[in-house]
């Protein structure tokens, strides 16, 4: 913007003479304005990342607490009435079509009303379900209000990667929504955590009530806190506010977006994607659309089908651990607050994994760094077959959690930074929401595995075989068709 400023001075600045500005006529001021500048930008990233990252610690708690209590429903049928390892299942993946739903809802409305209305209503949504949820007392409302939390669950993860990627730093990108997902794993690790130290004393439907804070807690400090993307609303044309919030929250404005697809980016989609994934290649001034309508024309229909399969094995773990590791380390002779303990060293693994992976992401590209997690993950899972020790075990665990949650972390990331700023926040929404077919799969096929009578080794191998489906799909992905002009942030 000031640059800008001073381009109109010089412009009025007679033909003869010289141009003239403020910053040559009072450097110093120049340079406090700068200073100021940076200073507002610094508080507002700030708080956008705080506020994303508290909001996906609460996400990740309400998502994995049932995995904590779920020992509780299969041994006491007092709390919701008799619970089989099937029902257990099913019950674990009610939550996860809300997720799927709300996702797909939010990517549907997120390019178009924008985030922040999104993510607010988010929090309300999925703290009234949580409080609603401690007060069922069969396991069929249980269910009913597990796929309605996961609604608010799902809607919030699908705006948070779009708008954490559009304020981040440009060298930044996959390290901000990394530390902004890593809320999921760092919520999903206290949810075990709280179970071992407060669950004897608050029981399940304190553990519920917990997950219900933000409504009092996050929501009024987002609604005060939480701007709007700039670049959203470049992208939606509403250039005069957009420059206004640009002013009042030092954020510089984007480049504008382009509003057909460039002919350079038309004849790379050309070489990239293979001749079978679409049945013609979109033509150069072609115009860009928004949502999933942009999402699923022929320019990325391909890398957006393979994103979201790789989502979907990604999730298919995460949510298969997260649900039945406590009960496998159960039935493998520990305790219950021992086999609570490989729950949160799980999802600790993969916070702190995800964190550091995503600082090679930004310097090497994602693409790698998501096959290697992968890759990690597979190896992690076998190791666990050869019995070592509990502290090597834990440690094994801890490298599983980065392998799979932490995985998901980074895809998350990768997806965010793949499309345009039309199509982000649909994108991330298909890789959350179809992602999530593979949630709900996970809860299902750790019960069908248990059920079944597998040995423990057994189940693991399986586990380990779908990691490394997720290394094949990782590398399918054409490269990112995310243009230079597509809003960011320098």
């Amino acid at each position: 913007m000031w640059r800008a400023w001073a381009r109109c001075r010089s412009s009025w600045a007679p033909p003869s003479e010289p141009a003239v500005t403020t910053a040559t006529l009072n450097p110093a001021a120049a340079e406090a304005t700068d200073a100021a500048q940076q200073a507002r930008r610094l508080r507002t990233v700030s708080w956008i990342l705080a506020l994303a990252t508290v909001g996906l610690v609460f996400d990740g708690y309400d998502l994995v607490v049932y995995g904590a209590v779920v020992s509780t429903f299969l041994r006491d049928p007092s709390h919701i009435g008799a619970v089989t390892p099937a029902m257990a299942g099913a019950l674990g993946s009610y939550a996860l079509f809300g997720v799927a739903l709300g996702a797909l809802l939010a990517g549907s409305v997120g390019d178009i009303i924008g985030r922040r209305k999104v993510m607010l209503a988010s929090y309300a949504w999925f703290s009234l379900g949580m409080a609603a949820t401690a007060m069922t007392s069969d396991a069929s409302l249980f269910g009913w209000m597990r796929f309605l939390t996961g609604l608010g669950i799902g809607s919030l993860v699908a705006t948070t990667a779009a708008l954490v990627s559009e304020y981040a730093p440009k060298d930044k990108k996959n390290l901000f929504i990394a530390i902004s997902n890593g809320g999921i794993p760092l919520g999903s690790m206290l949810s075990a955590l709280l179970a071992i130290v407060l669950m004897p004393h608050i029981g399940w439907r304190g553990m519920f009530w917990i997950g219900a804070l933000p409504m009092v807690t996050l929501l009024p400090l987002a609604y005060f806190k939480m701007p709007e993307s700039v670049a959203w609303l470049v992208a939606r044309g509403r250039l005069d506010e957009a420059r206004a919030l640009s002013r009042r929250i030092g954020v510089p404005m984007p480049d504008p977006v382009p509003a057909v697809v460039p002919a350079a980016a038309a004849g790379a989609q050309a070489g990239a994607a293979p001749a079978s994934a679409s049945p013609s290649v979109t033509a150069p001034g072609t115009p860009l659309r928004s949502g999933f309508a942009g999402l699923f024309s022929a320019y990325y229909l391909w890398p957006t089908l393979v994103l979201g399969c790789m989502s979907a094995t990604g999730l298919l773990l995460v949510y298969s651990l997260n649900t039945w590791l406590p009960e496998l380390m159960l039935r493998a002779g520990y305790n219950a607050k021992g086999s609570l303990a490989f729950l949160a060293v799980l999802n600790g693994g993969s916070l702190f994994g995800a964190v550091a992976a995503s600082r090679a992401a930004d310097r090497f590209g994602p693409k790698p760094v998501v096959a290697a997690s992968f890759a990690t993950g597979a190896l992690a899972l076998v190791v666990l077959t050869f019995h070592f020790p509990l502290a090597v075990l834990l440690a094994v665990v801890a490298v599983v959690g980065l392998g799979t949650s932490g995985t998901q972390t980074l895809i998350y990331g990768f997806v965010a930074n793949y499309y345009r700023t039309q199509v982000r926040a649909a994108g991330v929404a298909w890789c959350a929401g179809f992602g999530r077919l593979g949630g709900i799969g996970g809860p299902l096929l750790g019960s069908a595995l248990i059920g079944s009578g597998l040995a423990l080794d057994a189940i693991f191998y399986i586990l380990a075989g779908i990691a490394v489906v997720g290394i094949g799909l990782t590398l399918l992905v054409p490269l990112s068709r995310s243009a230079p002009t597509s809003g960011a942030l320098r």
